[in-house]
């Protein structure tokens, strides 16, 4: 392959792994305009996310099994006009369930985009420029979720949502033509084994149920409703059967034995809390920034562009200190203290807090991510052996992946508690022996009857204006309350590292970045 079609397969797997990036989190700061439009609750409307990342989690493990079997040129470019087709189906829908049934099938094509293009990339430079390979991906894995919130406030303040999803058709047409001209099978091929349909059945039913279950759980009163019990017992029973199986099979379609290594294990646990930090904020934040305090969608997604631009810079700087010998958990501390600081200072947050500090304290979030992505994986892989290396790389993505679905489902789940709690705390201030609330009240009803309005519904107007104030102030409590758990969360788990502290310190660096 001469350096042209080189270059041009380089543009192009690149384009499409930020184009699936991006779909990550494009959605967040048009939830809002989603769950007006369509009629559905926010509650609902999260599931255009969570779908998302479950199709990922899912597909990302068996990603490696369905390149072999089906070829990695078939399955990339298949995989590509899946997501196009997709993306328009979603821009099309017209009511939630649709949207997050198509969404969930667009998390499967997307699933492909980021692992394939990883191994492209790594086999088009030669060995001694691997860091190069590397540098080049983690800018890509950087803009696309960085710059999602980004583009989607802009495009649906002025235009509308669902050319969030309709951007993805011209860039797919572009990557999937200039893939059947440009993308071959690797040089070195696996030998294909077995079909194991069982533990692609029992994955896919117990992380399937066990979502539904986190999602759905607050709305249905947990167990008090029927197929909530159902569905818990089954991703109980399919888990595990799922565990038990891959672990005696032959040729697992995952390999679960990685996990006798204790460097994996722990790194793949904080992978899955920086998965939940890395998520649940990018979620929180936008719904804040535009329900309570007020921002346009293109002023919540600039709020994040700073930190974006300075991720990229910390990106390239703990590459620089990895490829120096620093120790990746010296890293991977720092990174963990960039969540926990981010964590505390937006768990003191207010109606009245400003952009500009919201923006700063993003800063810390983004520079997180930069400390946490690449340390973690070599962290992941220094201490397997390298026939087990793709398979731990991608079992520590799924794990990421995993992190930030759950988080998601979990933080509603709480943030909804939180909120009947704080409701109930701060209505038991306002009675009539409290000379404030009795003042705020009379103060209200004298505007309103002032405008002409009859003393009794003049009253029962001012009480509707508190009663606003209330669910305003306890809905904000308690995104300060989930801010506060995740930050805890992240200060809980950190200590593990010291379970690996006699981990290796480097890892080379063509194993930084190989998923399969």
């Amino acid at each position: 392959m001469n350096n042209l079609k080189r270059n041009l397969l380089i543009i192009t797997v690149l384009l499409a792994a930020v184009m699936e990036l991006i779909d990550t989190t494009i959605v967040n700061v048009a939830l809002s305009h989603m769950s007006g439009n369509l009629g559905a609750t926010l509650e609902d409307t999260t599931w255009v996310i969570t779908a998302y990342a479950i199709a990922n989690v899912i597909i990302i493990p068996l990603t490696s099994f369905l390149t072999i079997n089906l070829g990695r040129r078939n399955y990339y470019i298949g995989s590509i006009i899946l997501f196009v087709l997709c993306s328009f189906m979603c821009g099309s829908a017209t009511n939630i369930w649709t949207l997050v049934f198509f969404r969930f099938l667009q998390g499967l094509g997307g699933g492909a985009l980021l692992s394939v293009s990883q191994a492209v990339i790594f086999e088009l430079f030669p060995k001694e420029k691997q860091g190069v390979a590397s540098a080049i991906f983690g800018v890509g894995v950087f803009i696309g979720p960085t710059i999602g919130p980004t583009m989607g406030g802009i495009i649906t303040e002025n235009y509308s949502w669902p050319l969030i999803f309709y951007i993805n058709i011209p860039i797919g047409i572009m990557a999937a033509t200039s893939c059947y001209f440009l993308l071959t099978e690797p040089t070195i091929k696996s030998k294909i084994h077995a079909v194991d349909w069982a533990g692609i059945i029992l994955l896919a039913i117990g992380i399937g149920s066990l979502q539904t279950v986190l999602e759905r759980g607050q709305t249905e009163d947990w167990f008090a409703t029927g197929y909530i019990t159902v569905l818990t017992i089954t991703s109980v029973i399919a888990l595990t059967a799922f565990i038990i199986w891959e672990l005696h099979v032959e040729h697992p379609v995952v390999n679960l034995r990685v996990f006798k290594s204790k460097t994996l294990t722990v790194a793949a646990l904080l992978t899955f809390i920086t998965g939940i930090g890395m998520f649940t904020s990018i979620f929180l934040t936008p719904v804040i920034a535009q329900r309570l305090l007020g921002f346009t969608p293109t002023q919540t997604g600039l709020l994040l562009l700073p930190g974006a631009i300075i991720a990229i810079l910390g990106l390239i700087v703990s590459g620089k200190l990895l490829q120096a010998g620093l120790s990746p958990l010296i890293i991977v501390a720092a990174g963990f203290g960039c969540f926990i600081y981010f964590n505390w200072n937006m768990s003191g947050m207010s109606l009245d807090t400003s952009a500009f500090t919201i923006t700063i304290n993003l800063i810390f979030r983004a520079l997180g991510m930069a400390f946490l992505t690449v340390p973690l994986t070599m962290l992941a892989i220094s201490s397997l052996a390298p026939k087990d290396i793709p398979q731990g790389a991608s079992l520590n993505n799924m794990m990421r992946q995993l992190g930030g679905a759950f988080g998601i489902s979990a933080i509603n789940t709480y943030a909804a508690r939180r909120i009947a709690a704080h409701r109930t705390d701060l209505l038991s201030n306002i009675t009539n022996t409290n000379p404030q609330a009795v003042e705020r009240l009379n103060s209200y009803t004298a505007y309103f009857h002032n405008k002409g309005i009859g003393v009794m519904d003049a009253k029962i107007k001012g009480m509707q204006v508190i009663d606003l104030a209330v669910v305003k102030q306890s809905t904000l409590l308690s995104y300060v309350d989930s801010y506060y758990l995740i930050g805890l969360l992240f200060a809980i788990t950190l200590p593990l590292l010291l379970i690996v502290v006699r981990a290796p310190k480097n890892t080379a660096p063509k194993m930084i970045l190989t998923d399969h």
